[in-house]
Formats: C-alpha cells, structure tokens, sequence
C-alpha cells in the first residue's frame, strides 16, 4: 500500500491517527463528563450543550489563523508540533475536577488544533504535487483519511476501559497519551519531510496578515464582546435575557457578523470573472453550515440517546466479553441518593445546586416493568460512549463502497459532478434524522428504552451523506478560490464549520425544552431539508461554474 507513495506518508497517516484517537476519546466523554452528578460538574442538558458546542466551534475556527501562521512565519513542522504539544497538555488537565482548569484545557486544545489540523493536510498534499507522486494524490489521502476513522474508532474502547477501571481523569489522559505518541511520530519521520514542511512565506496578491488583524480579528473580537454584554427582553422561560439562549452563543454570533459581512464583501469587490465562482462557493458554505450543525449532535443530543434511551444491558456471553475488556459497568437495582431528574430526563436544580432524592438509578427510570432486575440485583450494561464509535466504523466500511460506485460511473461517463455529490449528501443525511424520528416513536417519546440498532441505521445513513459532502470540501475550495485569496477561502470552509458546529450546540441545549421529542428531530430534518432545496435550486448555476472552471 505504501510503495508507489511518498515515504512521508506512513508517518504522517499514523500522527493523524493518534491525534483523532485523543480528539475523539475526549469528545466522546466531554458531555458525559460535563453532566455526571456525582464525578462530574452536574450541568444539565442545555448547560453541558451550550459549552460543547462553543468548544467544537472554536476548534474548527481557529485552523483559519494557524494555517496562515504556519504558511507565513512557522512552517508545517514547528506548527504541528507545538500545536500537538498543546492539545496533548490540554487532554491531561481536562481530567482535573476544576472549572478553571478546565477552561485553560479547553484553550489550550482550541489553540492546539489551529495549529495541528490544517497544517498536517496541507504538508500531506505538499508531497503530491509532485510529478512523480500526483496522480496518486486522491488515493494518498483516501489512505490519510482512513487513518483518522480508525483513531475515532479505536479511542472510545479505551476511553471506556479507563474510565470503568478508574474513572474520568485516567480516561483524558488517554487522550493526552495518544496526541504525544502522535507528536513523537511526526518527530521520527521528519529525515522523510525534506523542504516540504518549509513555510512558504507572503505571496505576491496574499492579503497581509495585518490587514486580516484589523478587518477580521479585530472586529470579531469587539462585536464578541457586545454580544456577551448586551441583553435582549426578560422573561420567565429567558429570565437572564439572553438573545440567542446563552451569553456564549450570544458572543459567538455577534463575533460572526463582521467575519460574514467581510466574505459578502469578497463577492461584491470581486472582478467580473471571479464573482461567479466566490458566490458558488459561499453557497456551499452556507449548507455546510446547516449539515454540521446536526451532524455533529453525534457528541451531544445522540449522546444523550445512547446514555438514557437506548437498552444497554448485556448478559450471556456478550456480557462476559464486556466485563473482561472493561467495555461494561455494573449498576445495582437498589435505592440511594440520586439526582432528581423528571419523565423528560431533565436534571432538576436549585439555585445552582442539584435536587437529590433516595431512588433507584436513572437508567430504571424508562425500563419497562417486566424488565427489572430483582431488588439489589446487578446488571451490566455497555459503555454509553461506545456509540461514539458507530460513525467511522462506517466510514470504515463504507468508504471503499463509495469510492467504487463513484469510480464504475466515472467509468461510463456518468460521475456527478461535485455540487451534485454535495446536493445527494444532503438529501441522505436527512433521510437519517427520520430513523431518529421512528425511534422515538418506537421509544413512546422516552417512556420506554429502544435498541441499538436505531442510533447504528441513522449513523449508517448519515454517513453515506457525509461521505457524500465532507471529502469535497476543501478539494472545491482550491478549485474554485481566486489564486489571490485561496488561503481566505480556505479560513471560509472552517468558518463555516466552525458556524455549523456552534449551531449544533444550540439545537443541543434545545433537547430539555422538547416534551415531544420527535419534534426536536423534525427541527433537524427541516434544516437539512432546506439546505437541500437550496443546493438543487442554484444545481444548475453551480455546475456551470464548474464547468467554466474546467473541473467536476
């Protein structure tokens, strides 16, 4: 597999690999943490949703700058490095029960990223544009990307083991672990990198850095602040008055309006020839944005799936496998003092603290009569964050099925072309939030526990639509970018996940406030929908650009 590749390429496949195994493992158990009552901060659903959802956005926001750092003054290495030195120390200090230490981890990982993520992409495609290797380039980083599903597979199953063996501050240094091992093998393979990882310097027609200080940074900064402080109208259900739910998402979407009304500007100030293809690709950026905000749920409401409303026990064989590996806990069908939480899973506080009551667990609370165990018996079940596992397990299986059904019609002449591969990915991915529904239908709205199998179909086929979508992005990006702001464009696609990523933690915060949960899925179906509609109506436009453009 390696030989007709560069020899940086092993080295590089596996430092992504372990960065996403401890990536993964800690977006894994980051809102199960967040909301444990006992080892945990006791945050509700809404509060936990709210942070998860500024933390994931502010990752996906800050490769923007570090790809720009590292093009212009650091170069690929240094930038890699210390970015995952940075994540690394961040994954070890999130294990320690402090708010404020948990903040300056969470910091310390955003920044990390910005550094890591971009950078190790683009010294991977520097190698590819050689003669020699780039017509092999598709097929090289079909190999990169299969390395961080495996990292996103594999991580949860240790995740599990070390916390069920030793609880939450072992299980985060897991993740700790594996970003060092990934630094350590970047290090080992740097005699491969010759002057690819070299920074490239300002390009002639390159915006300076100083100008995207003072019309971008700068702006987002001052407007974050007037979103966190300024208020909207009081009331019962938003008696802190916020805008937009919370005083995060309030700065995140006021620190947004200059950074959108800049890449509006783009379009505006373009030249005749150019304008068309800007404005396809803020037409892409807007539906990714809507296409991340509910795939990445996965971390949060799905979460909260796979933890309250999905069967988990296990007996038999199944159950003896778990054990031995650590993959299960034991939980006793017996009374004692637990947090009060309602028939809709809402955790009950007062005044900040948690209610407690003597009762039995709340995993009993939605398990039918019959099914009880016996009074102090105890029970198995799996690891809730093992489910974290089921999307690229099937990015695992399915990859090489896409790649070949896209390949036999390119064969016949017959291959969509890139925004029609982006218009299907939709389509399908919102197909999936209707398996979502039907389970809540078979649930009884909650009342009852439902199987597996519903959260393993709705990632099955939201996966098919990813892989559909995702691949695409930054490769459209490059192709249709002016020469002279690619790096801009470039910083638009992580905007817009950034975005997408942010809204995710929104409709998250909105689960609690849903009696009807099959609402809460017909919300996420009608914005996929829309996004939908919206890339079939402007296909035909699209495509044409393309085709000016030369490309599929």
């Amino acid at each position: 597999m390696w030989n007709k590749h560069p020899k940086a390429l092993p080295y590089l496949f596996l430092s992504e690999m372990w960065e996403r195994f401890g990536y993964y493992l800690m977006i894994g158990i980051f809102t199960l943490y967040l909301k444990d009552v006992e080892k945990g901060f006791a945050m509700t659903e809404k509060e936990a949703s709210d942070l998860y959802g500024t933390f994931i956005a502010l990752v996906f926001l800050t490769p923007f700058i570090g790809g720009l750092i590292a093009d212009r003054y650091l170069g690929y290495r240094r930038s890699i490095i210390l970015g995952g030195i940075l994540m690394g120390i961040g994954y070890f200090l999130m294990g320690v029960h402090s708010l404020p230490v948990l903040y300056a981890a969470m910091t310390l990982v955003i920044l990390g990223n910005g550094f890591f993520k971009p950078n190790i992409s683009t010294l991977l495609g520097n190698f590819y544009n050689n003669d020699e290797y780039r017509n092999k380039k598709d097929e090289g980083y079909n190999i990169f990307y299969m390395g961080i599903n495996v990292g996103a597979f594999v991580c949860n199953f240790f995740g599990a083991a070390l916390y069920n063996l030793f609880g939450w501050q072992q299980a985060f240094m897991a993740a700790g672990v594996g970003m060092f091992i990934g630094v350590i093998t970047f290090m080992i393979g740097i005699k491969h990198y010759g002057t690819h990882d070299q920074k490239k310097g300002v390009q002639p027609g390159d915006m300076p850095f100083s100008k995207i200080v003072l019309f971008i940074l700068l702006p987002s900064i001052v407007f974050g602040i007037i979103g966190w402080f300024i208020k909207g109208v009081a009331s019962d259900a938003n008696p802190d008055a916020y805008i937009f739910g919370s005083d995060s998402t309030d700065a995140f979407i006021f620190a947004c309006i200059p950074v959108i009304l800049f890449y509006a500007s783009l379009y505006f100030r373009a030249k005749p020839d150019e304008k068309r293809p800007i404005g396809a690709l803020l037409t892409i950026f807007s539906v990714v944005i809507l296409f991340w905000a509910v795939f990445k749920l996965n971390g949060s409401a799905l979460n909260t799936w796979g933890d309250r409303y999905t069967e988990r026990q296990i007996t038999g064989t199944t159950e003896n496998v778990f054990n031995t590996l650590q993959q299960s806990s034991k939980i006793k069908y017996a009374k004692d003092s637990v947090g009060v939480y309602d028939e809709q899973f809402r955790l009950q506080k007062v005044d900040g603290k948690v209610v407690k009551e003597v009762n039995y667990p709340v995993y009993f609370k939605n398990v039918k009569p019959e099914k009880l165990p016996a009074e102090n018996a105890e029970i198995s079940l799996w690891s809730s964050n093992l489910s974290q596992s089921i999307n690229p397990g099937w990015v695992i299986i399915l990859t090489p099925l896409v790649i070949a059904f896209f390949t036999f019609l390119r064969g016949r002449g017959k291959e969509p072309t890139t925004p029609t591969k982006i218009a299907f990915g939709l389509l399908i991915s919102a197909l999936s939030v209707l398996v979502m529904v039907a389970a809540v239908k078979a649930g009884g709205n909650g009342s009852e526990k439902v199987s597996v199998w519903w959260l393993v179909a709705n990632y099955g086929v939201i996966t098919i639509g990813e892989l559909f979508l995702s691949p695409m992005g930054l490769s459209v990006v490059s192709k249709l970018s002016p020469v002279n702001i690619t790096s801009l464009m470039m910083g638009g696609w992580f905007l817009a996940t950034s975005i997408g990523n942010k809204l995710s933690g929104v409709l998250a915060s909105m689960w609690d406030s849903y009696e009807d949960k099959t609402n809460f899925f017909w919300l996420n179906f009608g914005l996929l929908l829309g996004a939908t509609a919206l890339m079939f109506v402007l296909l035909k436009q699209l495509n044409k650009v393309m085709a000016e453009k030369g490309i599929r």
